[in-house]
């Protein structure tokens, strides 16, 4: 990926005017936002309104219609681009785990940067060991996912993610499906991760987490930007009726 051109002062992530549709439904609508490196963006609104559509258009997993969107000064759409280097760049967690139920959280951390990336198998270990202690999984490397609970199965995917080494990180709803006691949990690993400074791009119902975390929160409703600022301003201070009426539905 040549972004030799890309300079950590210029926004990481930078996303200009993007349509997308499905059929005949546009989802987004003429997108703009831009992420710096080390920036925590969460993405809010309600569903249906072009949240996930949005990230998953970052690492290429949905073409848009128009508009642009760079990764480190690489136009992400662009038919040349290699979607795998791409996708060791910009990692990406799910709602749903997707691990490998015959392989353990270890082997599941392990398979990409040995199949995908042929690197040294005992390197990688050494890091996926690293990367269960950051998850606050130790103890459970030799375990499949069917014996973790849905939080410590989010936490290997997320681990897994990490063992790309990758610059972003974009979580889709990941706590949507977990039960209260084990969305904390995964929560804390993510604010440790962007305490350490990953540039992390969060789709996200969790407020409190939000408000915590983010350093600029994006309000998205029926494929625009409706609003979006810093979180003391954005929670306290919205202006948009329909920000102000999503936020009393759900503070």
């Amino acid at each position: 990926m040549n972004s030799e051109n890309w300079t950590p002062d210029q926004p990481i992530v930078s996303i200009k005017d993007v349509h997308k549709s499905f059929g005949d439904l546009e989802v987004l609508k003429g997108v703009t936002l831009d992420v710096m490196k080390g920036e925590v963006i969460c993405i809010i609104g309600p569903s249906g309104s072009g949240k996930s559509t949005l990230i998953r258009c970052v690492n290429a997993l949905n073409d848009i219609q128009s508009g642009s969107i760079l990764v480190e000064g690489q136009e992400v759409h662009d038919p040349k681009l290699d979607k795998l280097e791409l996708r060791q760049k910009v990692g990406m967690v799910f709602q749903q785990y997707n691990l490998f139920p015959h392989k353990t959280a270890l082997e599941n951390i392990m398979m990409a940067p040995v199949l995908v990336l042929k690197e040294d198998k005992d390197e990688v270990e050494k890091r996926a060991r690293a990367l269960v202690k950051k998850v606050r999984l130790e103890g459970k490397e030799n375990n499949y996912p069917g014996e973790l609970s849905g939080g410590q199965q989010q936490r290997v995917a997320i681990a897994r993610s990490l063992a790309m080494r990758p610059d972003v990180m974009l979580f889709d709803e990941v706590t949507a499906a977990l039960d209260p006691e084990t969305v904390k949990e995964v929560l804390v690993t993510i604010k440790e991760l962007a305490q350490d400074g990953m540039t992390c791009i969060l789709v996200t119902h969790e407020m409190g987490f939000a408000r915590e975390v983010a350093d600029h929160i994006y309000f998205t409703d029926r494929g625009v930007i409706v609003e979006h600022g810093p979180p003391d301003t954005f929670f306290d201070a919205a202006k948009d009726p329909r920000t102000k009426e999503f936020l009393s539905q759900i503070l």
